[in-house]
């Protein structure tokens, strides 16, 4: 597989990850009533546009109109990765009680004892982050 074709490929799977993120999200407020934390709509916030941004990217085939999505990923992980602290460092635990009418210290999920709606979305935005870096190397080697 050529470059051109691989990096296709990968630019729609991160738009399928950010599509799956932004339906995941929905499905916790909307299906299971989850109401979101200040840190969880800053999320959302960056998330949200990736559809938009990699799915222009995808129809164009053209990394270089993602940008902002590189931006906004990175972001979007350091807020994941605050958030997730915030839940699980005790010494942080405090800091996410008055973070809004719902603290940003509640953990709605807990699967295996480590997996949070903020690791999630931290999983994502890495996945994103990630992949968006190997499209562009892989760009520079053409």
């Amino acid at each position: 597989m050529d470059n051109t074709k691989s990096n296709e490929t990968l630019l729609m799977l991160v738009w399928a990850q950010a599509l799956l993120a932004l339906l995941g999200s929905l499905f916790f407020s909307e299906v299971m009533g989850y109401v979101p934390c200040e840190l969880c709509w800053i999320q959302r916030i960056l998330m949200y546009p990736l559809v938009i941004i990699y799915g222009v990217a995808a129809i164009k085939k053209d990394i270089a109109v993602a940008l902002p999505g590189l931006i906004l990923s990175g972001i979007g992980l350091l807020v994941s990765i605050y958030h997730y602290l915030i839940q699980k460092l005790p010494a942080l635990h405090e800091a996410g009680g008055s973070c809004g009418a719902v603290p940003c210290n509640t953990q709605y999920v807990n699967y295996f004892g480590f997996v949070t709606i903020p690791f999630l979305a931290g999983i994502a935005f890495i996945v994103i982050f990630v992949l968006h870096i190997i499209i562009i190397k892989q760009d520079g080697r053409k």
